[in-house]
């Protein structure tokens, strides 16, 4: 029997992020009664793992099978050709424990020139896994390319949406409108896998 999700089930977002738990509540489109793990006071697990699914997967059994709900986790970061890739997976860690994005923005700008690199390209990559308690995990992937800017501009969206324009726009993410952004980001498009699967 496929798996599937009903309207109105009460799910737990893995995050303790409250910009990334209010995306992820307004991609759900109010389908779904979501409550985080920071206000459930769950533990915040460690993420040792190499790639934005492992960690997804990981945290969404380790929330689900800690409160007894079904959960869904996001992994997700930005991804700087010049960089090979980096922060990729440590797109937080980057930000440091205060979750200083605008010292990870400047972090990104400050290795671009110590690499000497005139490379902008970037992407922002997502994970979506919806795990239930002690039973079957979902994962997907979505994935938007753009361009990098500095200084940043806008201060809507959260971490690294002021220095990350979409390609084909002219606005970075931390300009735009937020349903014209969820239109077409990672998180959208991992999302709509994960629709395709499961609802």
């Amino acid at each position: 029997m496929p798996l599937s999700l009903a309207a109105r089930t009460r799910l737990v977002a893995a995050t303790h992020n409250p910009g990334k738990a209010r995306e992820l509540a307004e991609l759900l489109r109010n389908r779904f009664e979501v409550v985080s793990a920071g206000e459930l006071n769950l533990p915040e697990p460690e993420e040792p793992e190499t790639t934005f699914v492992g960690n997804a997967v990981m945290k969404a059994r380790a929330a689900a099978d800690a409160c007894g709900l079904i959960a869904i986790a996001d992994d997700s970061g930005l991804c700087v050709a010049g960089l090979e890739g980096a922060p990729g997976v440590h797109s937080a860690r980057w930000a440091g424990p205060q979750r200083d994005f605008d010292h990870a923005m400047a972090l990104v700008e400050q290795r671009l020139e110590e690499v000497e690199s005139v490379e902008r390209s970037a992407w922002f990559a997502c994970a979506l896994a919806v795990a239930w308690p002690h039973g079957p995990v979902v994962a997907v992937e979505g994935r938007v390319d753009g361009t990098l800017t500095f200084p940043p501009r806008g201060d809507r969206g959260f971490g690294y949406d002021p220095i990350f324009i979409p390609l084909g726009g002219d606005q970075t993410f931390g300009e735009m409108d937020p349903q014209a952004k969820h239109a077409i980001s990672h998180r959208a498009r991992a999302f709509a896998a994960l629709e395709a699967a499961l609802f």
